[in-house]
């Protein structure tokens, strides 16, 4: 029983995690960008007062070279701001605003999709029953991290 359990949590969660990157995708394809600038310009448009490359890998949870790669390629196309973001930090331009609002919308349908046959209660049911899964494993795994001699790079 506990196997078909972890089997049945990983692979939605693994299938949901895929299916999610996919629409980001292909929301991002009218526009030549990719998934990974999704996150970074909702994140900015979140905090208009701008987000570090160090603040924005920790909050996508990807690597330094990908965000600053995506900064870059956001930077070029005019969405984001400064030249040098090693001492400034991120922001969206007007064009980024505009680009942010529209993924905002578009992700609000994205929910609203995911969420049909559910009602209010239960979605919010979901998303604390989410978070709480997510805490707990975040907590052993730093448990783990503590009793081993593995990184936490892992």
């Amino acid at each position: 029983m506990q196997q078909d359990v972890f089997e049945q949590f990983s692979l939605l969660i693994l299938k949901m995690s895929k299916i999610v990157q996919k629409i980001k995708a292909l929301e991002m394809v009218p526009f030549d960008l990719k998934a990974v600038h999704v996150m970074i310009l909702y994140l900015l448009r979140m905090h208009r007062e701008g987000l570090s490359v160090s603040e924005l890998c920790r909050q996508t949870m990807d690597d330094k070279a990908a965000v600053s790669r995506a900064v870059s390629v956001l930077r070029e196309r005019g969405y984001v701001e400064p030249e040098d973001t090693r001492l400034s930090p991120v922001r969206l331009t007007k064009e980024g605003e505009e680009l942010a609002a529209y993924i905002s919308g578009r992700a609000a349908c994205a929910v609203s999709e995911g969420g049909v046959g559910l009602g209010d209660e239960e979605r919010a049911r979901f998303l604390l029953v989410m978070e709480t899964i997510c805490n707990n494993l975040e907590k052993y795994q730093k448990k783990l991290l503590k009793e081993s001699s593995i990184r936490e790079e892992i």
